[in-house]
Formats: structure tokens, C-alpha cells, sequence
């Protein structure tokens, strides 16, 4: 068995530390993720810039970014991916740009985005699948009653 050999008193290592390079222009990216857990998803959206997943909670969101083309991309799940959204900006150094998401009432459309904030999408639909429950009720306890 070997040990590693202590190097000579002279030895000069033979790589040069990198200097930390500062990123460029930076800008803010000002999210709001509308709505709550209670009122839309227990689980935030998912949030994608420019391809790389960000965490975000509901509420406001201040994402530091660099400056130049952002690419929003936000999703919600429950059992399936719904809600999706993109945005397409460009983020002028020292510029914090505002962005608005709201998931819609419902699985089966998109969400809503923009640079003010947005309705959230599918309100018909859910008070329509209400009624009409409400409806199937009333008529089998009528029949019911009759019968």
C-alpha cells in the first residue's frame, strides 16, 4: 500500500482560480400569482422563465432577472397539468416589469396573464354545472314526492 508523496516546497499548482464574473444588467420580474389555497389551488402554479422552474407562492412574487427576452410559462396541477399561460416580455435593465396570473374555476381551460390584472376564466361553466345539479336535485325530490 502507497501513501500520497507530500509535493516539493517549490510545487505551484498548475490552475488559475476563476474570478467570480458578475451577470449583466439585472431587472425585476414582479409575479402576482392571483387568488389563494382556499380560493384556487392548495399547490401554487408552476412557473417556468425562460425554461427554468422558479418557486413562487400565491400573492407577490419580486423575481430578480436579467435583462433582455422573458419567457413567462405558469401552469396549474391538481390531477392534471391545467391553466396554462405564457407570456412573451422584454425586461429593460433596473426595470421591474408587472405580470398577472389567475387559474381559471375549472380544469378544462386556460389560465389567464398579463401585464395588469387578469379575470380568472370558467365562471360560467362552474355556475352552470352548478345549477345544474341543483336542478337534477329538485326534480328527483318533485318525482319523488309525486310518486
Amino acid at each position: 500500500m502507497s501513501y500520497p508523496q507530500q509535493p516539493p516546497p517549490n510545487f505551484q499548482p498548475q490552475f488559475q482560480p476563476q474570478q467570480f464574473q458578475p451577470p449583466g444588467p439585472m431587472g425585476m420580474l414582479q409575479l402576482t400569482i392571483q387568488g389563494s389555497a382556499l380560493t384556487s389551488n392548495m399547490i401554487p402554479p408552476t412557473v417556468h422563465l425562460n425554461g427554468y422552474p422558479v418557486p413562487v407562492k400565491y400573492g407577490r412574487n419580486d423575481i430578480p432577472v436579467p435583462a433582455g427576452p422573458l419567457h413567462v410559462d405558469i401552469h396549474s396541477q391538481w390531477i392534471r397539468v391545467y391553466g396554462q399561460a405564457a407570456l412573451d416580455c422584454t425586461v429593460q435593465p433596473n426595470q421591474a416589469v408587472p405580470v398577472f396570473y389567475a387559474s381559471p374555476f375549472h380544469q378544462f381551460t386556460s389560465g389567464s396573464i398579463g401585464h395588469s390584472k387578469v379575470k380568472r376564466k370558467g365562471l360560467g361553466v362552474l355556475l352552470g354545472m352548478a345549477v345544474g345539479i341543483f336542478a337534477v336535485i329538485v326534480l328527483a325530490t318533485v318525482l319523488a314526492a309525486l310518486g
